[in-house]
């Protein structure tokens, strides 16, 4: 692994099957892959609750990035993926405790589903590491 491009590894199910990584370092940009809400077994993470599932989320993008020598105050960009926008505050309340006064860009679109029923959302970052 050279210093100007770095990889995060993830363990679970999908990423076997798929072929990709949680995050990829190139340079100054780190980017991760969508993150869904899971435990470390590959379940879901607390279903039918938005708040806690962000959060959740949030937590396992924050160790990728740190797996590649980013960290959450790099973060730049961020997109989260919903299956019901009725939700938005509480994936939106999330975001906000998460980040405090680190304020990066931030998308939310409604999908018609993700990966598994039980997942309300899925988040992707963009981090640039100065």
């Amino acid at each position: 692994m050279s210093s100007s491009h770095w990889r995060a590894t993830s363990d679970n199910d999908w990423a076997k099957r798929y072929g990709y990584c949680r995050a990829v370092r190139a340079g100054h940009l780190a980017v991760t892959t969508g993150t869904v809400p899971m435990n470390p077994d590959g379940t879901p993470y607390t279903p039918n609750n938005g708040y806690e599932q962000a959060l959740r989320a949030y937590e396992i993008i924050e160790k990728a990035l740190a797996d590649v020598g980013a960290a959450k105050a790099d973060i730049v960009r961020t997109r989260m993926y919903v299956t019901d926008i009725a939700l938005a505050d509480d994936f939106g309340s999330a975001h906000k405790a998460f980040f405090a006064d680190h304020t990066p860009c931030l998308t939310m679109v409604e999908v018609s589903a993700l990966v598994a029923p039980e997942f309300l959302i899925e988040i992707e970052a963009e981090a640039y590491v100065a």
